[in-house]
């Protein structure tokens, strides 16, 4: 049977189009809460290829997507390259900050593989458990957001830490992306290795930068990433999403050598349309508040996303993720009424 989201990112339209949700499988799910407490801590449920693979297949389960996308984190990354990495109650996560060149020399990729070995673990059973229909998406951050939590050591609203690094100390802090982009591509390789279909990046802190370093720390290591990959599986599906990147999408999707664009909630469709390379297939973007009000207003949003975008090969998706309040009632209703959509 054929996966129709991979159709679609070889350049194909389909009627519906297909679809799944960034965090479609989390804390807004029974199921989820019910597991993570069993498993105890958050990266003991990502380290632990039986749970792993049970919250991947949750959301499968119930909603029946159209792709299931790897339950993991992008901080498995730093974790596997020797830096301190926690998951707090409350807080999120929790590294020890990484504020230097002499410090970022101190992490090695010598650890990476068995650290992360049981995350490809998990993809090689998901292989065996999905359904012929259904395509398996791996993913990692991008060198850049990755950065910003190993630099900053949380999560932050202002990224004065990192973006002072970087622009202090490019040459240092360089040293930590080029690292972060050989972490990236061995991670990467190893998913794919173990049988997904496609992958996806997540730039979460594009929006950060002005445009120079835009194109220095998020275009140039994910063109690197792309086309390492691409010298040994030519054919690869890769999404990219630069969050808050606005009309520096434009040579994101130009310059980087992805197959196609997820577009955050902010980005208008009707420009994305006339910008971005013709042909190139796009993913989203409906607003995950939509989740939380439900009703017809979210089916009317529903409606535009896939009116619109009718032009251009489309993955029906969120412009960002399921938020934790979502009734999981409220995911039934946006996935019934976009399968009911036609052209």
């Amino acid at each position: 049977m054929a996966k129709t989201f991979l159709d679609v990112l070889r350049g194909d339209r389909r009627d519906p189009p297909p679809i799944w949700l960034m965090r479609q499988a989390g804390r807004y799910l029974p199921e989820y809460r019910e597991l993570r407490a069993k498993a105890g801590g958050f990266l003991d449920l990502c380290y632990t290829p039986e749970f792993a693979v049970e919250v991947t297949l949750q959301p499968i389960e119930r909603y029946g997507f159209d792709a299931a996308i790897l339950f993991s984190d992008i901080l498995v990354v730093p974790d596997g390259l020797g830096q301190d990495v926690s998951f707090v109650e409350g807080m999120g996560p929790v590294l020890k900050p990484v504020r230097s060149a002499a410090e970022a020399d101190l992490l090695s990729m010598d650890g990476l593989q068995k650290t992360l070995s049981p995350v490809y673990e998990a993809v090689s059973r998901l292989t065996t458990r999905l359904g012929a229909e259904t395509a398996l998406v791996g993913f990692a951050g991008a060198p850049w957001t990755v950065a910003c939590y190993m630099v900053e050591g949380q999560v932050s609203r202002d990224f004065h830490t990192v973006k002072a690094f970087c622009y202090s100390d490019p040459e240092g802090f360089g040293r930590l992306i080029d690292l972060l982009v050989e972490a990236t591509v061995a991670h990467l390789s190893a998913q794919v290795e173990a049988g997904v279909d496609a992958l996806q990046i997540f730039e979460s802190h594009a929006g950060v930068l002005p445009e120079p370093e835009f194109m220095t720390w998020v275009v140039e290591p994910i063109r690197q990433i792309v086309y390492t990959l691409r010298e040994k599986w030519p054919d690869l599906p890769i999404i990219g999403f630069p969050k808050g990147a606005g009309p520096m999408y434009v040579p994101f999707a130009e310059k980087t050598g992805v197959t196609a664009v997820s577009l955050d909630t902010a980005v208008s469709l009707d420009w994305a349309m006339d910008a971005l390379p013709a042909g190139m297939p796009i993913q989203g973007n409906i607003d995950p508040v939509f989740l939380l009000t439900g009703g017809k207003e979210m089916d009317r949003a529903v409606e535009r996303i896939i009116d619109v975008c009718r032009a251009r090969p489309h993955i029906f998706n969120l412009g960002h993720g399921v938020d934790k309040q979502t009734k999981p009632e409220a995911v039934q209703r946006l996935v019934s009424k976009a399968r009911e959509f036609s052209f």
